[in-house]
C-alpha cells in the first residue's frame, strides 16, 4: 500500500525532478517508510512506500525487471501473489524479493494486460516499457485503489490523490458544476470519470490506460455483468461461508499487525467472528466508534457482544467538538466534498487504529453485494411486481412492515416506478434550497436517475450499484485509512465472492422482510445471535443532527450561511437555507445531511478553488 505519481511530457521538454518530488511530498502520508523516483526520456515516476509485505529494502520502488526493460510503481495488494509466484517460477522467472510487486511486474511481462484477470486484490499501478516507450496503467475491478490524472497536448500527470496533481497545474482549478449538482441532489459522487475539478479525471474501475507516442487509449478490461452472467450463484449459506472464509484468509497475508474496524453491524462482525473461530485470532485488535448508549449512531450493545471473546478492543467517541477541531484537516484529507459526516466517524476510527495496526479489515461492499440498504426493498418489490409475483410481494411487504415498523421500503418502491424525469424533479424539489438557474443548467445532464434508480430487478440494481455507487465509499475509505498511513482491506470485495453472490437469486438476499439472508444463514453458530438477527441498519454514522444544534456549531453554520462567498457562488439560495436550518434547530425537520453538504462544499471551495 503506497502512493504513486508520475509525469510524461509529450512536448519533449525535460522533466523537472523537483515537481515529482513535490507530488511525492504531498502524499507522504500514503508511504512514510520509503520513497524513490525514476527519470528517463520524457517519463518520470514517483513512489512513496508503506511497507506491508517484505519489509526489507528489496521492496523499494520504482522496481525494475531483471533485464531492466520494465519499471513499475504500484499501490495495492495482490493477495494471491504466492500462488502466482510459483506459477511464474515454473515458467523460468527468478525473484529477488518476497514482494507482490515483483510478481505483478513479472506477470505483466509474461501475460501482458491479461495478467489483470489473474490478480485477486486491489491495485492501481503503472508499468513503463523502456524499449517500446509505452506506459501501461491499470486499476482493480471495483475501484478500491484510486488513480487520478490530468491530460493535455503537452503532458500526462497521474497520482493516487488529486492534491499532488493540483500542485503542478499552472492555472487555478475550476469546479465541475455537474458533479456538484449530483452531489447536492442525489448525495452521489464518483459515478463517472468526472471529479469535482474540471481539469482532473479518474481512471474508472476495471479499466486500463496506455500511452505510446502521445497516443492515449483507455480500455475496459473487466466486465462485471458478463462475469456474473457466466457465474453460478450460491445454493446455500454453507457454500457462501467457504468462499467468505477464503477471502478473509487471503487478506491475512501480511508482515505487519492487522486489526478490524468493528462497527457492531452484520458485516464487520462477520469478519471478526470468522477470524476468531476459524483463524483463532483472539488477540485481534478491533477499533470502534461509540457515542453513548441511547444516542443516535451508537452500537455499543452489539460491539459489547465481543468483550468475552476479545482482549484488545479500542474505542473512540467522535463529537461536535472534535469535528469542529478536525474539520479543516478532514476537508483537506478528502480533497472532494462528501455527503454526510459518516466518513468522519471512520476517519476517527482510523486515527485510533494507527498506533495498534498497519492493516485493517473492513466490511465495505457487503451492502451493495447483499442488498443491505433498506431502499433495496423498493427494488425487490418492483422486481416482484413486474414479474407478477403479487402474492409474494404482499407477503414481503407485510413482513417488511412487521420487522421494521417503517414505510420507507414502500416509499422507495413507488419512487422507483416513477418516470426518470419525475425521479430527478422529486429529488430537486425536496431539497428546497437550490438556485433555480443552477438547477436548470444541470438538471438534464445528470445520469444518476437512469443509472442507479431505474434498475429493472433487485439483482440488476446491485450490479448498477457496483458500477455507479460503490466507488465513492471505497474512495472515502482509502482517504481515511491512508491519511493515517494504514492499509484497509475489504474481504467482501474478493471478486470470487462478488461474482457468485451477484449471480445468486434475489430471494436468497432478501427474504421475509430481512436483508442479507444468505450471510445470516452462513453465520449461524458463528455470529452472536443478537447481531446475526438484528433488523436495523446503522454503520459508521454519527449523531450529526444533534451536533448541528449545539451552540458552537450553530455559530459556525450561521457564519457560513451568512458569508458573501457562499451566496456569490449562485448554487445555494442562502435565504432558503437559513430558514431550513432554523427549522432544524427547532426540531421541526431533520436535515443534517443537507447542512453538512452546505458546509463541506463551501469549505472545499475555500481550500481548493478560491
Amino acid at each position: 500500500m503506497c502512493g504513486i505519481c508520475g509525469i510524461i511530457r509529450f512536448d519533449k521538454k525535460p522533466i523537472v525532478e523537483t515537481k515529482i518530488k513535490l507530488m511525492m511530498q504531498n502524499m507522504k502520508h500514503r508511504g512514510p517508510d520509503d520513497e524513490g523516483l525514476f527519470v528517463a526520456d520524457n517519463v518520470c515516476l514517483g513512489h512513496v512506500r508503506l511497507s506491508i509485505i517484505d519489509l526489507s529494502p528489496l521492496g523499494h520502488q520504482p522496481m525494475f525487471s531483471d533485464d531492466g526493460c520494465f519499471v513499475i510503481v504500484y499501490n495495492g495488494e495482490v493477495y494471491n501473489y504466492i500462488e502466482l509466484r510459483q506459477e511464474l517460477i515454473a515458467k523460468g522467472y527468478k525473484f529477488r524479493s518476497n514482494t507482490d510487486t515483483e510478481v505483478v511486474i513479472n506477470a505483466y511481462i509474461e501475460w501482458g494486460a491479461e495478467c489483470l484477470n489473474k490478480f485477486n486484490g486491489m491495485w492501481a499501478f503503472v508499468i513503463y516499457n523502456k524499449v517500446k516507450k509505452e506506459l501501461f496503467c491499470a486499476r482493480d475491478r471495483y475501484g478500491i485503489k484510486p488513480f487520478y490524472y490530468y491530460f493535455d497536448n503537452e503532458q500526462f500527470i497521474f497520482a493516487s490523490e488529486i492534491s499532488p496533481i493540483l500542485t503542478l497545474l499552472e492555472k487555478k482549478p475550476t469546479p465541475n458544476n455537474q458533479t456538484i449538482f449530483d452531489y447536492l441532489v442525489f448525495n452521489r459522487t464518483d459515478q463517472t470519470e468526472q471529479t469535482f475539478f474540471n481539469e482532473i479525471k479518474k481512471l474508472q474501475h476495471g479499466h486500463s490506460l496506455s500511452i505510446q507516442n502521445a497516443d492515449f487509449r483507455i480500455q475496459k478490461w473487466y466486465n462485471l455483468r458478463e462475469r456474473v452472467s457466466a457465474a453460478k450463484g450460491f445454493k446455500s449459506g454453507e457454500e457462501f461461508k467457504e468462499v467468505f472464509k477464503s477471502a478473509i484468509e487471503m487478506r491475512l497475508r501480511s508482515d505487519v499487525p492487522i486489526g478490524v474496524c468493528l462497527s457492531g453491524g452484520l458485516d464487520s462482525s462477520s469478519i471478526v467472528s470468522v477470524m476468531i473461530k476459524d483463524f483463532n485470532k483472539i488477540y485481534l485488535n478491533t477499533f470502534s466508534a461509540i457515542y453513548g448508549k441511547g444516542n443516535r449512531g451508537d452500537e455499543s450493545e452489539f460491539i459489547d457482544e465481543y468483550k468475552p471473546q476479545l482482549v484488545n478492543m479500542f474505542f473512540t467517541s467522535p463529537s461536535a467538538n472534535s469535528l469542529l477541531k478536525d474539520i479543516s484537516i478532514f476537508v483537506k484529507a478528502h480533497c472532494e466534498p462528501i455527503p454526510s459526516t459518516s466518513p468522519y466517524a471512520q476517519f476517527k476510527v482510523m486515527e485510533l487504529a494507527k498506533d495498534n495496526a498497519v492493516v485493517t479489515l473492513d466490511g465495505q461492499g457487503a451492502d451493495e453485494e447483499l442488498a443491505g440498504y433498506h431502499y433495496f426493498f423498493g427494488f425487490y418489490f418492483k422486481d416482484l411486481f413486474r414479474n407478477y409475483r403479487w402474492v409474494t410481494l404482499l407477503k414481503e411487504m407485510l413482513s417488511y412492515l412487521g420487522n421494521h415498523n417503517s414505510i420507507y421500503g414502500l416509499k422507495t418502491f413507488f419512487y422507483f416506478l416513477m418516470p426518470l424525469f419525475v425521479k430527478t424533479r422529486t429529488r430537486v424539489v425536496e431539497k428546497g434550497y437550490l438556485q433555480l438557474d443552477f438547477v436548470n443548467s444541470y438538471f438534464k445532464n445528470n445520469t444518476i436517475a437512469s443509472s442507479l434508480y431505474n434498475s429493472s430487478s433487485l439483482n440488476d440494481a446491485l450490479l448498477d450499484h457496483f458500477e455507479y455507487k460503490l466507488e465513492h465509499l471505497l474512495k472515502w475509505e482509502d482517504r481515511n485509512s491512508m491519511w493515517f498511513s494504514l492499509e484497509s482491506r475489504v474481504p467482501f470485495l474478493d471478486y470470487r465472492l462478488v461474482e457468485k453472490t451477484l449471480a445468486t437469486s434475489s430471494d436468497m438476499k432478501i427474504k421475509k422482510g430481512m436483508t442479507k439472508n444468505i450471510l445470516r444463514e452462513a453465520m449461524l453458530n458463528i455470529l452472536p445471535e443478537k447481531i446475526r438477527l438484528r433488523k436495523d441498519k446503522i454503520g459508521f454514522i454519527t449523531p450529526e443532527d444533534e451536533w448541528f444544534r449545539e451552540k458552537k456549531f450553530k455559530e459556525y453554520i450561521n457564519q457560513i450561511l451568512n458569508s458573501e462567498s457562499l451566496r456569490s457562488r449562485e448554487i445555494i439560495n442562502t435565504d432558503k437555507a437559513k430558514i431550513l436550518y432554523e427549522k432544524h434547530l427547532n426540531k421541526e425537520i431533520q436535515i443534517s445531511k443537507e447542512i453538512w453538504k452546505w458546509l463541506n462544499l463551501e469549505l472545499w471551495y475555500r481550500e481548493f478553488i478560491d
